[in-house]
């Protein structure tokens, strides 16, 4: 083997390890949830759906798939130009997957992922994140703010706190998070969880889902 073909070698290997290494980005902090109080803004401006989308990823140890869920409605209140308050609801209905070609199976994928087994989209067809703090950051150039807020999925409300990019320019607002992930299994979507399940070996998914959120929102 040549030098040229074992360094090629070692490329696709190192490719395939970061394809299949799982969701990237840091783990949010996540706790009991927290009281909401009720905030009044000087302004309150609407969540642009259409311009609005969470990013997923899932993975296990064969390989991962991504794609996006839709935000079906929300507002955030602001004063003097900052978040004081707000909330989202996310169409768990909407789970879309945009790495399978296949119809057939992007179809059983994206069934599974609704199905009782994962997000039970018919019984629990919304989740909802409600902000219940946020904080000024500085010297990260990938956000200006730290977002805390109540993640309502299924059965289950915990507290996530989040890194975000915020920026008003004239009337939109638009805040964007970069890569982050959750553990599903304490919103109780534990299919495939090898912490819940030992007899798994080889064939579990990854308890850590990767998420994106993109949020534009007008007056």
């Amino acid at each position: 083997m040549t030098r040229f073909q074992k360094l090629s070698g070692f490329i696709l290997l190192a490719t395939f390890a970061v394809a299949c290494g799982g969701p990237q980005g840091e783990k949010a902090q996540t706790g009991d949830a927290q009281e909401v109080t009720a905030t009044e803004g000087d302004v309150t401006m609407n969540v642009d759906v259409a311009a609005s989308k969470v990013e997923w990823t899932g993975a296990k140890p064969t390989g991962q798939h991504h794609g996006t869920i839709a935000i079906s409605e929300g507002s955030l209140m602001l004063t003097d130009g900052n978040i004081v308050g707000g909330k989202f609801t996310i169409d768990m209905k909407s789970i879309v997957d945009l790495d399978l070609t296949s119809a057939e199976d992007n179809g059983k994928l994206v069934g599974h992922l609704k199905s009782p087994d994962f997000f039970d989209a018919e019984k629990y067809p919304t989740a909802v994140f409600v902000i219940t703090s946020v904080a000024a950051l500085s010297g990260n150039a990938e956000a200006t703010h730290k977002i805390t807020g109540n993640l309502t999925m299924k059965d289950a409300t915990k507290s996530v706190t989040f890194p975000a990019k915020v920026t008003l320019e004239g009337n939109t607002l638009t805040a964007s998070t970069p890569d982050f992930v959750i553990d599903r299994t304490q919103w109780n979507v534990q299919y495939g969880s090898k912490t819940i399940f030992n007899d798994l070996k080889d064939k579990f998914i990854n308890d850590e889902i990767g998420l994106k959120i993109s949020l534009s929102a007008t007056l």
